[in-house]
């Protein structure tokens, strides 16, 4: 064998120290954003998701639970959904001064000052049917809906949110959002734009979790074709035109192709979302013992940031830091 020529790349594995310094890609703490449900209209009161073991929707009195839990760990951040005690055609609770997601956010700010706090900015959790903006004629109204994502967007920055994150999939829903926030005083707050959205089946367990699934029909109208790739880059380039400061890739594991074609083409920070069916998945392969939960998700988020994803929203963010400490 003397004779053969051959790379040994081998020699960069032996052991576990050179295998941690020569490492392209790394976790920490600081790339995750934790989701978290909060409840309008109920106190003391906590309650798991069941298609999402592990995480609960809160009552506002209880929600310091989960906020002392990710401050102690070190994620600098969350992004909140709010589950209404009453909806209606128009998505009232949305935009409310005094909606749960606003609640949650002086709450969020006024004790934990340092803690970044995101807004979701949508309309489905508080439409009575279910979808992400106004109905006329049986169909969203994609202009007039644009209104209503204006006065929730204000009505969040006017709360303390650190960053706005309209999730709608409107056409124009950047600029629009844009050009409210920067009327009422609020130019300093950042869009993180959901950009590249697709109509997927692995929002199913969120849609228990805020309790938001359409009541008729689906939301392939607004949001895109998994089977599309050069669209993406529409949406994107559109909504940086716009003034979006983060482009947000959903789902991620699915479209990690679609992470790296969006890195390689803007400079913004990207954010890849770990959806409810992705978690659910691990969950529930890891309950009946056919995986290593540790390693996968590991592995899994590692892959989210090895395809070019800066931040990463997950409901796994907690175990992780837990294990990155182990």
């Amino acid at each position: 064998m003397s004779e053969l020529q051959f790379d040994r790349h081998r020699r960069l594995r032996q052991n576990s120290t050179i295998r941690n310094m020569v490492r392209e890609t790394s976790l920490s703490p600081s790339d995750f954003i934790y989701p978290i449900f909060v409840v309008e209209g109920e106190s003391n009161f906590k309650k798991e998701i069941p298609s999402m073991p592990n995480v609960f929707q809160y009552s506002l009195d209880r929600v310091h639970e989960e906020l002392d839990e990710i401050t102690t760990l070190g994620i600098p951040s969350v992004m909140f959904f709010g589950v209404p005690k009453n909806k209606d055609a128009v998505g009232t609770g949305a935009y409310h001064e005094h909606g749960i997601v606003q609640e949650a956010i002086r709450l969020a700010k006024k004790n934990y000052p340092d803690l970044v706090v995101i807004a979701d900015t949508c309309m489905c959790e508080y439409t009575d049917h279910g979808h992400c903006g106004i109905i006329i004629d049986g169909d969203v109204d994609n202009d007039e809906s644009l209104v209503l994502l204006q006065q929730t967007a204000v009505s969040q920055a006017q709360a303390g949110a650190d960053v706005i994150a309209p999730s709608n999939m409107m056409d124009g829903f950047v600029i629009a959002i844009r050009h409210a926030l920067d009327e009422a005083g609020y130019k300093h707050i950042p869009i993180m734009s959901y950009a590249v959205k697709y109509a997927s089946a692995f929002f199913g367990p969120f849609r228990d979790a805020a309790e938001s699934a359409p009541q008729f029909g689906d939301r392939k109208t607004y949001q895109m074709d998994p089977a599309n790739r050069r669209e993406a880059f529409r949406e994107a380039t559109s909504d940086i035109e716009e003034g979006a400061d983060f482009l947000i890739v959903k789902p991620a594991l699915p479209y990690l192709d679609i992470i790296r074609d969006v890195r390689n083409r803007f400079n913004c920070p990207i954010v890849a979302y770990n959806v409810s069916g992705e978690y659910a998945m691990v969950k529930a392969a890891a309950l009946n013992g056919w995986i290593d939960e540790k390693r996968v998700v590991l592995e899994s988020l590692i892959g989210m940031k090895r395809a070019g994803s800066d931040l990463i929203i997950t409901y796994h963010a907690k175990d992780a830091v837990k294990w990155l400490h182990d």
